[in-house]
């Protein structure tokens, strides 16, 4: 028999919980709940001490939301990330951007009309080999070396950070960043647009134009209020969007503090 799925539901709406658990109950035979609870404090203890394969995750419409901190929260912790299952309101539209820049996997909406708690269970099934797949890569991460574990737990603190602004992972200058704080962080040093490109095969102008271009695009596309809040250096430029020099120093003395 294939080993069960582990499983932490964190949801605050006690009837909509209940009917969770006793539908992924019922099937037994694939998945194991580990917790239950509506606290992001005690969803992070649970995925300490039992590193649950999933984590269903409920966010009520309207909230600046526990969900949402929740993962932010986790995005930036020293873990291996779980899939993430979340159950949202598709009137929260806002919510629903949130939590995929927050490292959702899936977004199921909860007033469609095929909604069901039976639905849930019957995806995260349909899912399981891309579960377990992760499953097998944390594995295998577990044997890698301190080093390489603490430059992985500084690469997620970074995203999480970036992913705040709304800057798209899709972006080519997204991994450009994430590798240019890194690597000042490490130690400041001059041309590290020239340094990844070489990593990379790539002109130091075009290092520079990706970053630059992507960081644009967050200031353009994200809420001011989202952006004064995370961003809080000062912005030099008269465009009053950061320079990289300013962006990439900025968060790798904001993260060295925390590292």
């Amino acid at each position: 028999m294939d080993e069960k799925i582990t499983l932490l539901l964190v949801e605050d709406d006690p009837l909509a919980c209940g009917k969770m658990a006793a539908a992924l109950t019922s099937a037994a035979n694939n998945f194991a709940i580990v917790g239950v609870t509506n606290s992001s404090t005690r969803a992070m203890q649970c995925i300490r001490e039992f590193s649950p394969d999933v984590v269903v995750l409920g966010i009520r419409a309207g909230e600046r939301s526990d969900g949402l901190n929740f993962l932010n929260e986790l995005k930036g912790a020293d873990l291996p990330l779980p899939y993430i299952l979340v159950i949202a309101d598709s009137r929260d539209e806002n919510a629903y951007r949130l939590a995929r820049q927050s490292g959702a996997d899936f977004i199921m909406n909860s007033d469609a009309e095929d909604f069901s708690a039976q639905s849930v269970a019957e995806f995260l099934k349909v899912a399981r080999a891309v579960i377990c797949a992760r499953r097998s890569a944390d594995a295998k991460e577990g044997h890698a070396s301190a080093e390489e574990i603490e430059e992985k737990r500084i690469q997620r603190r970074i995203s999480s950070e970036l992913d705040k602004l709304g800057i798209s992972s899709k972006c080519i200058g997204y991994r450009y960043l994430i590798e240019a704080i890194g690597i000042i962080m490490d130690q400041p040093v001059q041309h590290v647009c020239r340094m990844i490109g070489m990593q990379h095969g790539k002109t130091e102008n075009s290092v520079e134009r990706a970053m630059q271009n992507a960081i644009n695009r967050a200031w353009t596309s994200t809420d001011s209020e989202e952006l004064a809040a995370n961003y809080t250096a000062r912005i030099k430029s008269s465009k009053g969007i950061p320079t990289i020099t300013e962006f990439i120093y900025h968060y790798a003395h904001k993260l060295n503090n925390e590292f």
